[in-house]
């Protein structure tokens, strides 16, 4: 996997309820290799031929293979930590993804990048959770590859 630098958005924990309603920015591009979809195949015991038989795959709809939809899915928190950087947190803990579509290909070789808006924060124990619009794209396509909902629970040293 290949990818470029972003500088992360530093933010304090006591400053994430302003951030609702802001768009922290787009990550830079990770390419998507034919390895990378491979060992996703591996790790998820689904081999379809349009994701990991590249021959067979030039006869299909696309020409080529894509990856999984949760191959890009996965993708998605390494990419939103190039946004941010809540700098005091001492913890932090993924609480899930939703509303998850997978809406256009991701074709072997592509270039995906993800956008984040911020949507909601809440106060909890010991913090926030803050949920976030994801868009991933790739480069050069009109309709974005996949969007979410991403839910993060950030915790300060008073946990």
């Amino acid at each position: 996997m290949q990818t470029e630098h972003t500088t992360a958005r530093a933010v304090a924990l006591e400053d994430l309820p302003t951030l609702v309603g802001t768009e922290l920015g787009t990550s830079s591009a990770v390419q998507i290799t034919q390895q990378q979809i491979n060992l996703f195949a591996d790790a998820t015991n689904d081999h379809q031929w349009i994701h990991t038989d590249p021959e067979r795959a030039k006869e299909g709809p696309l020409g080529t293979t894509i990856a999984h939809g949760f191959l890009t899915l996965s993708l998605a928190p390494s990419l939103f930590w190039q946004l941010i950087d809540v700098v005091d947190s001492e913890q932090v803990i993924n609480c899930g993804i939703g509303n998850a579509r997978f809406t256009a290909p991701v074709p072997v070789g592509s270039h995906l990048r993800l956008t984040a808006e911020v949507t909601t924060v809440k106060a909890c124990r010991g913090g926030y959770q803050v949920t976030s619009a994801l868009t991933m794209s790739v480069d050069g396509s009109e309709r974005p590859a996949c969007v979410a909902d991403m839910t993060i629970r950030f915790l300060g040293s008073n946990v």
